[in-house]
Order: structure tokens, then C-alpha cells, then sequence
């Protein structure tokens, strides 16, 4: 027991000093970013070196139907060799033991990497940007609302309780009062983040009712998309604490603007450590150019992976706080792709079409593989848009079905992210999207019912 703690994390180091571990949760992503996985007693984890779990919990919708997937051999639901990171060893401590928890990744019997995981697509789209002699560099912003306890889908969400007694109220961005209002789930969130060894950058009210978005700090990709993947269940667990809900829902309060998860981008050389969106003399280079053009040319074709659910695109409303179009712009918030103000070693791009619903390995290895597909073809981007992009017109797709239309279609896309990965996602997608297809809303039972 004692090798295993020296090989930990120094934060969770920190969380067990002078206390005995109890258990351990051995989890993996799916497909919508669900931890998956078992929990196992400690003594047990020290003398393992993988776990099995079934292929088919990457064939799964959100709903728990499942998509026919399987391939050639059939549905069979052969094991996965998992194994531990543990460098992603992390507390969980909401629990009422002392728990680690442990991110795991998929191999085959054979010992390749299973390529439809989310955590391995990441890997593969990073070490392309390595084989380039690159490094890439992302910073997600994760927008969320705290709402009411909602026990009946027929029910509208509501905001949560604030602390003074009264629904949380809308239209206040970075109000501190707003902030306050929250204040005890907020404390939770800090004081598990701290025990998980997150660093915050910041927390501020959003525009929305009960809307809240953290910043993290830059850094490696796949670090910062585990740290999504945690947050995630971190806050949930937060908000359960005082009798409220997180939800991560792209839209889910009518009249209310979306959740985003904003992803910057930059990319370094890997020799020089350089950024390599600034020249010399601080100039703005082609490569930062082509990325752009890359997020422009191919983000309609990715759209299916950011915005993976009939309800994102909901977001995609003008004037509403998020993106309708790709068009690029210097600190424009209007503008699917944003370039903020920075000094020049700083100096990234913004993508702002990507929801807080989103698969963060996912989103992130999909925004990642535009901008490197831009990168490859070398192509200008449109000139940049000056103004308020929401007098534009809208080109991206309106619906999920039109997205898979594109995504299905988009070799480019498919080889970096992985020829098998796009195959399984587009069929588990369109199966869940047929199974919406199949609900009656209350819209149309309200005007069509009768009056048709």
C-alpha cells in the first residue's frame, strides 16, 4: 500500500496523510462522458494491474438503448484491458470513506489503445501535433446552472433557491451579490477542488438565472479534459449538498442563454517553447492564420461531437450569448471564434461553439483536429469580421440530424480523430437521435392537437 501512496499525486498524497485509504473507483468515459467503471477495496487495487469492462459501454446512447456498433464480430461485448493513470489519482471527497478515484485507459487483448475511448481519441490527436514537432495547449471555461431539485421531466427547470430566499435572478453577469447567492455551494466546490488538487482561475455569475462559469488554467490537453471530466462530478455533488441540481445542459431554461464550453488554443513548438501564433517581432503568423481557417473550414463537419444532443442546439440563438455563425474577430464576443486581447507569447484562439454538454476528451480532440487540419492545408482564413456577427447569416447546422449528415461525411475529419471512432459515434448518435424522433413534444400536443 505504501509503493502505490509514494506513487501518487502529491494532492492526493496530501488527502490521505495520516489516514487509510478505503477504496478506490477505477473509471473510464464513454461515449456522453458518463464515469463508467467499479469501485474495488484499496487492498485489491495495489495488487491489480488492469480491470475488464465490456466494449459495449462505448455503444451506449444517453438514454441506455445502444447502438449497433459492435462491427464484424458481432455484439459480443468482448473485455477491455483497463488500465490505471495514476497520474490522475484524485480524492473523492463527498464520500463517507477515504476514496481515490482513478482515471483508466482502453486496450485491446492485443495491447492497442481501443479507439473509440474518448481519452485515447484526445491521445491520438495530440501526438499528431507532436509528430509536428508541436505541442498543443488548451484552456476550457465551463459554464453551468444551479437549479431547482427537478424530480418530474414534465416539469420546467427552475433556478435554484439563492441564499437570501428568492429564485435566482437572471441578467446579472459578474455581479459578486450573485456570486453570494450561491455561496455555500460555491464553498463546496472550492474545498473539493482544493482536496482534488484543481487550481481555480476563477468563478463568475453568467448572464443566465443561477448560471455560473469556472476558468482553469492552461495547460496539456488531456490533463485539462480529466480535470473537466472531474469537475463535472465534482460540482454535481456540490449542489446535491444543498438540495439543488448542476446541470451541464446546453439549454436548460427557456428565455435564458446557454452553457458553453469555451476552449482556447494555442500551440507551442516543441524545440523552442515558442508560440507559434507570434513571429519574431510579435507579428501574427501564418500558422495562427491556417488554425483559424482550420476551425472555419471544418468546425461544421465536427459540430456533431461539440454539440452532441438534439438540446445544444437550442444554444445557437442570436443574440443569446453564443455563436451562429465561424466567423473570426479580435476580442468579438459576437464571433464563433475569438481572438482575446494577450500579449504576444499568449496570443490564442478562442472556439466558442462548443457546449458544456460535450464530452470534454471529445470536444477538446475535436477542436483540436480542425485547427491541425487548418494547420496541414495551409489555408487563409475569410477576413476577419468587424462588427456584431449576429447580423450575419447563420452557417452552421440547426439541428443534430443535419450535423450528422455532415460529421458521417467528413473523411478529413475522421482520420485524425480515427477512422473507428468516427464510425461508432455516428451510429450511437443516430440511433439516439432516431429515438428522439420518436417522442411527442408538449409543443405539439399544445398547437397541433387541434388545430391541424
Amino acid at each position: 500500500m505504501t509503493d502505490i501512496v509514494n506513487r501518487l499525486p502529491q494532492a492526493a498524497q496530501d488527502y490521505l496523510e495520516g489516514r487509510r485509504l478505503d477504496e478506490v473507483e477505477c473509471i473510464i468515459s464513454d461515449l456522453p462522458g458518463i464515469a463508467r467503471g467499479k469501485a474495488v477495496p484499496a487492498s485489491k487495487f495495489t495488487r491489480q494491474d488492469y480491470f475488464h469492462l465490456p466494449d459495449s459501454i462505448f455503444y451506449q446512447t444517453i438514454t441506455g438503448d445502444w447502438g449497433e456498433a459492435a462491427g464484424d464480430e458481432g455484439f459480443i461485448e468482448k473485455d477491455m484491458i483497463l488500465r490505471p493513470d495514476l497520474s490522475t489519482a484524485t480524492a473523492a471527497p463527498w464520500t463517507g470513506d477515504w476514496t481515490l478515484q482513478v482515471i483508466h485507459d482502453a486496450f485491446d487483448r492485443e495491447g492497442h489503445p481501443v479507439p473509440f475511448s474518448p481519452r485515447n481519441v484526445l491521445k491520438r490527436v495530440c501526438q499528431l501535433y507532436r509528430d509536428q514537432g508541436w505541442e498543443p495547449v488548451v484552456a476550457p471555461e465551463m459554464e453551468f446552472f444551479l437549479v431547482a431539485r427537478n424530480l418530474d421531466p414534465a416539469h420546467d427547470i427552475k433556478p435554484m433557491m439563492g441564499r437570501s430566499g428568492r429564485p435566482a435572478a437572471a441578467r446579472q453577469a459578474y455581479s459578486m451579490t450573485a456570486v453570494d447567492e450561491f455561496g455555500p455551494v460555491i464553498d463546496d466546490i472550492y474545498d473539493f477542488a482544493e482536496a482534488q488538487g484543481f487550481e481555480i482561475d476563477g468563478i463568475t455569475q453568467e448572464g443566465g438565472a443561477g448560471q455560473l462559469e469556472i476558468n482553469l488554467l492552461h495547460g496539456d490537453p488531456v490533463r485539462l479534459a480529466d480535470e473537466v471530466f472531474y469537475f463535472k462530478r465534482l460540482i454535481r455533488e456540490a449542489a446535491l449538498r444543498h438540495d439543488c441540481f448542476a446541470t451541464f445542459m446546453a439549454k436548460p431554461i427557456e428565455d435564458e442563454p446557454g452553457s458553453a464550453m469555451h476552449m482556447h488554443h494555442s500551440v507551442l513548438d516543441k524545440e523552442t517553447g515558442q508560440n507559434i501564433f507570434s513571429g519574431p517581432q510579435g507579428e501574427e503568423t501564418d500558422a495562427f492564420h491556417y488554425f483559424i481557417a482550420g476551425l472555419q473550414n471544418h468546425m461544421p463537419d465536427a459540430l456533431a461531437v461539440i454539440a452532441p444532443y438534439v438540446n445544444s442546439y437550442r444554444r445557437y440563438v442570436k443574440d443569446h450569448a453564443a455563436p451562429i455563425n465561424l466567423e473570426w474577430g479580435r476580442d468579438n464576443r459576437t464571433t464563433g471564434i475569438r481572438i482575446p486581447l494577450s500579449g504576444t507569447a499568449a496570443r490564442r484562439v478562442e472556439n466558442r461553439l462548443a457546449g458544456m454538454d460535450c464530452n470534454p476528451y471529445l470536444g477538446i480532440a475535436a477542436s483540436l483536429a480542425c485547427g491541425y487540419l487548418g494547420l496541414m492545408e495551409k489555408k487563409m482564413p475569410k477576413p476577419e469580421f468587424r462588427g456584431d456577427a449576429y447580423d450575419g447569416d447563420g452557417d452552421i447546422p440547426q439541428v443534430l440530424g443535419s450535423a450528422l449528415d455532415l460529421f458521417e461525411e467528413a473523411t478529413a475529419l475522421h482520420e485524425v480523430l480515427g477512422p473507428e471512432f468516427a464510425r461508432v459515434y455516428a451510429i450511437v448518435k443516430r440511433a439516439e437521435y432516431e429515438e428522439f424522433l420518436q417522442v411527442i413534444s408538449p409543443w405539439e400536443r399544445e398547437h397541433l392537437l387541434l388545430n391541424v
